[in-house]
């Protein structure tokens, strides 16, 4: 009798500690783990394509988080994703020209967008746009592109 309880306390345990874990990687997975509401300031970038970049996806430079992404939305006069950057105070020194590219990172496919310094003397300040931008790179597109260089080639 009691070889049993201590067998079922184990395995109690070993499945509460299986659900901590699912919880754990859920919370990874969805960028719900950060919950830093830090003031900072919003800058706005465009692109053609955003992919599938997401709000609360992450801002970063050189691989340090410097934000997130706070809003998406469609720009109606030229038809561009128009994408709002929540950047942490304590990096209020970016340079006017900073240009902002979309990439893919890890297995699971997240996007985020990484910003590379310029070189000018001005920084940007909340509300400034980000004029440099590289849209994500759509795999259906790149190999649809290839596809039809290949079938061209055959023809000739």
């Amino acid at each position: 009798m009691l070889q049993k309880k201590s067998t079922e306390i184990t395995v109690g345990m070993f499945v509460a500690a299986g659900i901590a874990a699912l919880f754990m990687l859920a919370m990874k997975v969805s960028n719900l783990s950060d919950f830093s509401d830090e003031v900072g300031y919003q800058v706005i970038a465009e692109f053609e394509n955003i992919g599938g970049l997401k709000v609360r996806s992450p801002v970063t430079m050189a691989g340090v988080r410097v934000g997130r992404v706070s809003g998406i939305s469609l720009d109606s006069v030229n038809y561009n994703a128009r994408v709002t950057l929540s950047l942490y105070s304590t990096f209020d020194n970016l340079p006017t020209d900073t240009s902002a590219s979309i990439y893919t990172a890890g297995l699971l496919g997240e996007q985020y967008i990484s910003l590379e310094a310029g070189a000018e003397e001005e920084f940007l300040q909340n509300g400034d746009v980000v004029e440099l931008t590289q849209s994500a790179l759509v795999l259906e597109q790149v190999i649809g592109q290839f596809l039809f260089s290949k079938a061209e080639g055959d023809e000739e």
